[in-house]
């Protein structure tokens, strides 16, 4: 997203002390926003990442001892106790054009003060290398826009024997306007990662 375009969402970089960030893809465009909006980041911010290997990759645009930076496990819930520490900061939420709500849902639910604001966009990536053809077994998706490249990229696709895995309700959700057969899903009890529940699959399938 060009610095005009976010403009026009009206938010004001120096009002906020702290930033939740989600992905490193989040990371690189937020200080390139900052960059473009000549905005230098206060030595003073605060980080707040999903996890340690998103924290990490601060250190390509800041130094990491020298900055308050916290991060959980994978999740927006594990910073819950260190967020509550740090309520009264005004927080800025990277996201892109296509996002989840459940992070907002969080700040809202705990009544903090933050904004919300679109630093890029997601588009669909081309897929024509493949000339056309999906030689494949197994297709697995994490987002809906996945599949959304997917039909992009291959209008008259059809799954015949191909499996198709999905992670999360959003995939799956997407899977089933489309009329696809969900073969592997996750996150469930028994396989919380998508590589478990591939190879678990594959364990039930080699039975029969």
């Amino acid at each position: 997203m060009p610095a005009r375009d976010f403009r026009a969402q009206r938010i004001n970089l120096m009002e906020h002390n702290a930033v939740i960030l989600t992905s490193r893809v989040a990371i690189d465009h937020y200080f390139r926003m900052c960059n473009e909006m000549r905005y230098t980041v206060p030595e003073t911010t605060k980080y707040f990442c999903l996890s340690e290997s998103i924290a990490y990759y601060l250190q390509k645009y800041v130094q990491y001892r020298k900055r308050k930076i916290f991060y959980g496990q994978q999740t927006i819930n594990d910073l819950v106790d260190v967020i509550k520490k740090h309520k009264d900061e005004k927080f800025l939420l990277p996201v892109s054009d296509v996002h989840r709500e459940k992070i907002a849902d969080f700040m809202d639910d705990m009544k903090l003060n933050y904004s919300k604001a679109t630093f890029y966009r997601t588009v669909c990536a081309d897929l024509s290398d493949f000339n056309g053809k999906l030689d494949y077994d197994v297709l697995v998706f994490f987002t809906p826009m996945g599949i959304k490249s997917l039909f992009k990229n291959f209008p008259n696709f059809k799954q015949g024997d191909i499996r198709i895995g999905a992670f999360g309700h959003a995939a799956c959700e997407e899977l089933r306007k489309h009329n696809l057969r969900l073969d592997i899903a996750a996150p469930t009890k028994e396989t919380p990662s998508m590589a478990t529940a591939i190879d678990n699959y594959i364990k039930e399938v080699n039975k029969r």
